[in-house]
């Protein structure tokens, strides 16, 4: 019996045109699908990327069955496709009509919402001389936890800062996690230090597969994200990344392994704190 799954992340430059983002998303979650991917993440803001104020009149209903544009385009992806996809990270409407909710969605073959997360942790640095955000000027925090079954995993949901928090997958793994998602635009600046360690510590430390699509390339003159898109197996091994620019990263995980592994390396049953 196979107990593997492929699963695809894809590395995009978003820029401020949505239809094209979209064309480009959908490209790539289409050549992922032929090289056999049944699990798909999409990056955070893989539609749009610019000022945060410019965002909000994208802001979508949280409605499956009366999407805006954005969402109604992945639906149509994935059932023409036939795969479940993680749209990283979008813009949907909330109570206050001067912030949005930074969500991400899993959609099953069907274009039927999994789950749906909202972004907890909120950017709002200061790097001089010019590494500036302030999330929480615009984008209302979440609340809460999100696993959902999808495919033989139980798949914990993220975006982007909150893989600085590593109580919030202990949380994820407390509800049955196996993988974790992180769908981001990691600044380059906080990336070429950070990124992967953070991601491989997140997969060691809770014995987890983690599904990390990034965006990657300058968006425009003053902003650019890392990129280094990758699929991280339990062990903190880099199964796949994405190359420079644009692309994508396939890998099969390994669930049987993982498995033993977490037989092996019962840490997670060793806590005491």
């Amino acid at each position: 019996m196979n107990n593997g799954l492929m699963a695809a992340v894809v590395q995009m430059t978003s820029q401020q045109d949505v239809a094209d983002n979209i064309r480009r998303a959908s490209r790539m979650v289409e050549a992922a699908a032929e090289r056999g991917a049944r699990l798909v993440v999409l990056p955070e803001n893989f539609a749009f990327i610019k000022s945060l104020k410019e965002k909000l009149p994208l802001a979508e209903p949280l409605d499956p069955d009366a999407p805006g544009p954005i969402v109604a385009a992945m639906q149509a992806l994935v059932r023409r496709l036939g795969i479940h996809l993680l749209i990283g990270g979008t813009p949907i409407l909330g109570p206050d009509p001067g912030r949005f909710y930074n969500t991400a969605i899993l959609l099953d073959p069907d274009g039927a919402f999994v789950a749906t997360y909202r972004k907890i942790h909120l950017f709002d640095i200061n790097i001089p001389p010019d590494t500036v955000f302030t999330e929480s000027d615009w984008i209302a925090p979440g609340q809460d936890l999100v696993t959902a079954r999808v495919l033989g995993l139980t798949l914990g949901l993220s975006i982007c800062y909150d893989l600085r928090f590593p109580e919030l997958y202990r949380g994820l793994v407390d509800r049955g996690a196996t993988a974790l998602a992180v769908p981001a635009a990691f600044t380059l600046h906080t990336g070429k230090d950070h990124w992967l360690p953070l991601l491989r510590a997140r997969a060691i430390e809770n014995v987890c597969f983690v599904l990390a699509a990034d965006q990657g390339g300058w968006h425009l003159p003053t902003r650019a994200s890392y990129g280094k898109s990758c699929i991280i197996d339990p062990w903190g091994a880099v199964l796949a990344q994405a190359p420079e620019g644009e692309g994508i990263a396939v890998a099969e995980l390994d669930l049987a392994a993982q498995q033993r592994i977490r037989r092996e390396m019962p840490c997670l049953e060793h806590r005491r704190v």
